[in-house]
């Protein structure tokens, strides 16, 4: 659905009415109907809409979504919305996410860095701690923007060139930022896809996953899981794995899940054993979707 009141402000402060639209612009009775349908117009109408309105054509028209989490996370982070879902979403995220990784930062740093700018990050904290998780909030951002978009390749590499830049390991000359692992990796001791596999079995995945007609829960926790296996990154997998998973429930309308940093040993565990027993990541990932349900709980308007 699109929203015109933006376009609908304007006709009214211009001393306008739709019909002049019709009139003054020679646009259908159709194409204007469409307004009030909430329905799309091309790039041509607005931009034919908005010169004669003397305004930004972004200005006139958004998208919303029918998922109201969703449109709740697109407005409150449009509006800078301080205290709402958005904002504890981020940060709830943010913390579990790194620290599962090893990051020092502690969850009232990471909320002090994303209320302020700022941190009181004491003696001995890395800087890519730091850098991280800025860079993870703005993934989070790139993740509620695109949550609609089909799943690909290039959206997950863009995931991970966000949440690694500008750190250390992108100074490394084999260390491929936004592109698939050069050096072979292990995970819990074991081999992970080699990287002349990487392409291939990431390819596959996707192009299964997106042939499902209806997405469920276990689908994004399977595909998760597949993900995580393959591990294409030389660094970051869990937290861009976890990015996928939180716009897929997005994408499809399903509560999305947080792995607490204190149950990351189910969460391992899971992932390990997901062949002989699903039952161990699905319930630790339905864990982490009451997590979210608690917090949205808190809010319940949506």
């Amino acid at each position: 659905m699109y929203s015109y009141e933006g376009l609908l402000a304007q006709l009214d402060k211009t001393g306008h009415k739709k019909t002049d639209l019709t009139t003054e612009l020679g646009l259908s009775s159709r194409t204007v109907a469409k307004i009030a349908k909430g329905e799309k117009l091309s790039a041509r109408v607005m931009e034919k809409v908005a010169d004669f309105l003397g305004a930004p054509a972004a200005s006139l028209c958004r998208e919303e979504s029918d998922n109201a989490l969703l449109q709740a996370l697109r407005d409150e982070k449009e509006a800078g919305i301080s205290g709402g879902i958005y904002h504890e979403l981020q940060v709830r995220m943010t913390y579990n996410s790194n620290h599962m990784e090893g990051s020092t930062l502690t969850e009232a740093q990471t909320r002090m860095i994303f209320e302020t700018n700022t941190v009181d990050a004491g003696d001995g904290v890395p800087v890519d701690d730091i850098l991280e998780t800025v860079h993870h909030f703005r993934a989070i951002d790139y993740v509620i923007d695109h949550a609609e978009a089909p799943l690909t390749e290039d959206l997950i590499k863009a995931l991970h060139a966000i949440l690694k830049r500008d750190t250390k390991d992108s100074t490394l000359p084999w260390f491929a930022v936004g592109e698939y692992k050069k050096r072979v990796n292990f995970v819990g001791g074991k081999k992970t896809a080699s990287p002349d596999e990487v392409a291939g079995k990431m390819a596959a995945l996707l192009a299964e996953y997106e042939e499902l007609q209806e997405v469920r829960f276990r689908d994004i926790v399977a595909f998760h899981c597949a993900f995580e296996r393959i591990h294409p990154f030389q660094d970051g997998n869990g937290r861009v794995g976890r990015l996928v998973a939180l716009k897929e429930c997005l994408r499809w309308n399903i509560v999305p899940f947080i792995i607490e940093d204190a149950k990351k040993a189910f969460y391992y565990r899971g992932l390990a054993k997901w062949d002989e027993e699903p039952g161990y990541l699905l319930d630790t990932c339905l864990d982490g979707q009451d997590t979210v349900r608690r917090l949205l709980a808190d809010f319940a308007a949506l």
